[in-house]
């Protein structure tokens, strides 16, 4: 049976041409043979041992115990034991046993085994933490949110094994490769015994007829491939997902978590009357500190951004689904919708906020104090800066459609579709809408499915493959997908596909390689040219070649940011004062728009801050940007730089923030004049355009370099 599965084709060849060897007094042939059968065993051991450290690697590292606090102690229990809310320790050097919150203390965690990344990265209390990563600096208690059978790390240890179970069908394709060499093997010994009538060219024949590039070079490159793809926090579920993964044709992505980053941000900030826009968000975000909504981080981090003091509130009310009411400093304060803060306000109140909510699927969190409505905050959910860089380069190495499919109304679904420049847009899409889809798309070839949540899960089922963001434990997207990515950054999908396609190439020209050795060592041992123990040394070469060469896919060039550590650390910090300046430049709009409503005093003086502004801040920064990062990113990129551009960008704004103080010194000493509106307003709404579109380059580029 296993002869008729070509599961064998080494050994019978082996057998017959030991068994030759033997009846013919070859014996030192025969002997070497042996040895040489035995050595290709081990080499084929050694590869594979090779291949899977990284996946082994993985495995040792699971915890197996932990420090639960007891009283005023801590006490050891096996990690299988830990309930939630139970408050653990981490101690300096421990691999965290379970996914938590950090309690007290800061974190300093090593989560290169879950994203690939190595740099350490700092965890203020009140963060949650992924199991798996390692303590880099002092103790730290972490409270428990997800028992150990459904943290992180376990649904990876539970993914990797999976992994190394599993057997590709290129692998299996080359044991069928075998069988039929075998069966050319004994034809070509036959011919060659009945053409010199010497059965020694034909025992040459026998010994030099290897398949083992064809039993050994393929699965020792698709391990090495799987592995490296873990070193980099990609789980591949085995040989099967790598090798169609390669062959990929058609990409199909989820919206929400996927192409976009799934944690809304404050885009603007639109205010009624005298309240400011910092006035709004600090009792917005005085109030949020203590919501347990959704939006609540977004506005805690805005009001961050702009380097807000928070007061905590008392009385505090939250009504699910509604909003949340708080007093702070002797003022009621509501934070909601609009009809929870302010019944009884004019609709048509920030009617544009309702409107522009409707049209671009943004959030509007409205605020009042003292029932009075003054303003509201705008959120949405942003694409993330890498996307659209990482779908060009996945259409550069093959990708041949792209399609969104997202359960979004169509026109905030083509919004995003229209940025990253996809081939189509599936809109309101259920679950099993989405089923649907894949159902149709597949006739366009090879199709791989990305998502990342659990309404995706049927669809990453049933696609050819199906990639999974942003691994946590036991969640059905991970467990449906065939490619997992632990950590949540789209590039990993550009990377599992390259890998991918390299091990597969890889494989193929060892198979390749090795069965043409073969071919030509068979026809000089037909003609006479080789002797059988030559024959058996010539072998033996060859397949140590081909080894060699497979296992040339565990390795391969490095990704941009890992090569370059140095800018790594300049990419954050500019991008971080992108984060800064954005609120800034939200109010260039903002007040466009309120020109014609404001006194002309506090117009005037609204002008004069953002004219500061512009001079102090956003100049100076876009100046260190050409300094000091532009010509780092030119020499890296070499032949690649898109700096060009972009500088001229920077003098575009340069003469627009130039104009805007000259006209802004010329106004009128009680404020602007109705005439000295429209060419106020021109300015603001140029200087926020290019501003906003080139923060989205700038962006985009330095997710290049970012962790």
């Amino acid at each position: 049976m296993r002869l008729l599965r070509g599961e064998v084709g080494v050994d019978v060849i082996a057998i017959l041409a030991m068994g030759g060897a033997l009846l013919l007094r070859q014996y030192l042939a025969g002997a070497v043979i042996a040895v040489m059968l035995t050595g290709g065993t081990a080499l084929e051991s050694f590869a594979s041992a090779r291949a899977r450290r990284e996946l082994s690697a993985l495995l040792r590292r699971a915890p197996r115990f932990a420090h639960r606090r007891q009283g005023d102690a801590f006490i050891d229990i096996p990690v299988d034991d830990v309930g939630l809310g139970d408050l653990l320790v981490v101690k300096p050097g421990e691999v965290v046993p379970v996914d938590g919150m950090i309690h007290s203390g800061t974190a300093v965690l090593d989560e290169s085994s879950l994203s690939g990344e190595s740099r350490p990265v700092r965890l203020e209390p009140g963060t949650p933490v992924r199991s798996g990563g390692s303590n880099c600096a002092g103790p730290f208690e972490l409270q428990v949110t997800a028992i150990a059978s459904e943290s992180t790390y376990a649904g990876i240890i539970r993914l990797v094994r999976a992994a190394e179970n599993s057997k590709a069908p290129f692998v299996r394709l080359a044991d069928r490769y075998a069988f039929a060499f075998l069966a050319l093997t004994l034809i070509g010994s036959a011919a060659a015994w009945l053409a010199s009538g010497s059965p020694l060219r034909a025992l040459a024949v026998l010994v030099v007829a290897t398949p083992c590039p064809l039993i050994l070079a393929a699965p020792a490159a698709i391990i090495a491939g799987i592995s490296r793809a873990a070193r980099r926090g990609i789980i591949m579920k085995g040989g099967a997902a790598l090798e169609t993964l390669a062959r990929t044709r058609v990409l199909v992505l989820d919206k929400t978590g996927t192409a976009t980053s799934a944690r809304p941000e404050v885009v603007a900030v639109e205010t009624v009357g005298a309240c400011s826009p910092e006035e709004l968000i600090r009792h917005a975000a005085s109030l949020e500190q203590l919501s347990v909504h959704p939006f609540a981080p977004a506005i805690l981090a805005e009001a961050r951004n702009r380097g807000l003091d928070l007061s905590f509130p008392a009385g505090v009310e939250e009504q699910m689904g509604s909003g949340i009411r708080g007093e702070l400093g002797g003022h009621r304060v509501a934070v909601g919708q609009r009809r929870f803060v302010a019944p009884d306000s004019d609709p048509a109140t920030l009617r544009s906020v309702e409107l522009r909510t409707a049209v671009e699927g943004s959030s509007g969190v409205f605020v009042a104090i003292d029932g009075k409505l003054c303003g509201a905050l705008l959120l949405h959910d942003p694409i993330r800066p890498e996307t659209a860089r990482v779908l060009r380069e996945l259409r550069a190495i093959g990708i041949e459609r792209i399609h969104l499919v997202t359960g979004d109304h169509p026109d905030v679904a083509e919004l995003v579709g229209d940025v990253l420049g996809v081939d189509r847009v599936f809109a309101e899409r259920a679950p099993e809408e989405k089923v649907d889809v894949i159902r149709q798309l597949r006739s366009e070839g090879v199709l791989a499915m990305v998502g990342d949540g659990i309404n995706d899960a049927p669809a990453l089922a049933l696609a050819d493959v199906g990639i999974a963001m942003g691994a946590r434990g036991a969640t059905a997207a991970s467990e449906a997908a065939d490619v997992v990515l632990t950590s949540d950054r789209f590039e990993g999908v550009a990377q599992a596909v390259r890998i991918a396609r390299r091990t597969r190439a890889i494989a193929l020209q060892s198979v390749i390689a090795g069965m043409g050795l073969s071919l030509v060592a068979m026809s000089f041992a037909a003609a006479g040219f080789i002797a059988p123990v030559a024959g058996a040394l010539l072998q033996e070469v060859i397949d140590i070649l081909v080894i060699l060469n497979a296992l040339r896919a565990l390795g391969g060039e490095r990704g941009t940011g890992a090569a370059r550590p140095e800018l790594r650390g300049l990419a954050e910090g500019l991008a971080s004062h992108h984060r800064s300046l954005r609120p800034r430049v939200s109010e260039l709009a903002t007040l466009a728009v309120q020109l014609d409503t404001l006194p002309a005093a506090e117009a005037r003086s609204r002008l004069e801050q953002l004219r500061h502004m512009l001079e102090t801040e956003l100049l100076p920064h876009e100046n260190e940007e050409q300094q000091t990062a532009y010509p780092i990113i030119e020499k890296m990129l070499k032949g690649e730089n898109p700096t060009g551009p972009l500088i001229q960008t920077h003098n575009e704004i340069r003469r627009l923030s130039r104009l805007f103080g000259r006209l802004v010194e010329h106004l009128p000493p009680l404020g602007p004049a109705p005439e000295d509106l429209r060419d106020l307003r021109r300015l603001l709404y140029g200087l926020h355009a290019i501003l906003t579109l080139h923060f989205a380059q700038e962006d985009e580029l330095y997710s290049l370099f970012r962790p």
